[in-house]
């Protein structure tokens, strides 16, 4: 009989100023997943189906860890500490191809979906950008937020409009591009 495939990861839950933050981190201290709350359930669905496994089961910790901390230290105004965490952002070829460039922008400054699409050798494929952008699992770490309408204006942010502006101001306060 064939063994059902698991993976076991670490939860911890932070509680930032625009709400609780998850974080999934695997057995390596690898992220798996940064977002908010009320998006849970439905990454785990989706890892889910990239993992080819039943279901992932997390262990919840409150133990500190360099990483928790890191990004503890982003809301606290050091937001370049996100810089040097590694990831392991599961998708498809564009899509790791698309954050890899949300890794790039740096913080206090924005792009264009259709700037990002001619970055990464698409300039066509602002829409599919855009739903890169969507499935982004590891969010703040990998900057969605940091990609703007053509027009300047906020646009989609799965987290919310709200939250998005409120990263781009903190960003803006503590970024040495501001100054």
């Amino acid at each position: 009989m064939k063994a059902t495939p698991t993976l076991t990861w670490n939860e911890h839950i932070i509680c930032t100023p625009i709400g609780e933050l998850v974080i999934w981190l695997d057995q390596k201290s690898i992220l798996q997943f940064i977002g908010w709350q009320e998006f849970r359930q439905e990454t785990m669905k989706q890892l889910c189906r990239f993992y080819q496994v039943p279901t992932i089961t997390l262990q919840k910790t409150a133990q500190s860890h360099m990483v928790i901390d890191t990004i503890k230290e982003y809301f606290a105004g050091n937001i370049q500490a996100i810089d040097t965490l590694v990831v392991s952002a599961c998708g498809t070829e564009f899509q790791k191809k698309v954050w890899q460039a949300l890794r790039a922008i740096p913080a206090g400054s924005t792009t264009s979906y259709g700037e990002l699409a001619k970055q990464i050798g698409s300039p066509q494929a602002c829409r599919a950008v855009g739903m890169a952008n969507n499935r982004n699992p590891i969010a703040i770490v990998v900057p969605c937020h940091r990609v703007i309408g053509k027009n300047n204006q906020l646009t989609g942010y799965a987290g919310g409009l709200n939250r998005k502006q409120w990263l781009l101001d903190h960003e803006c306060q503590y970024s040495t591009l501001s100054v």
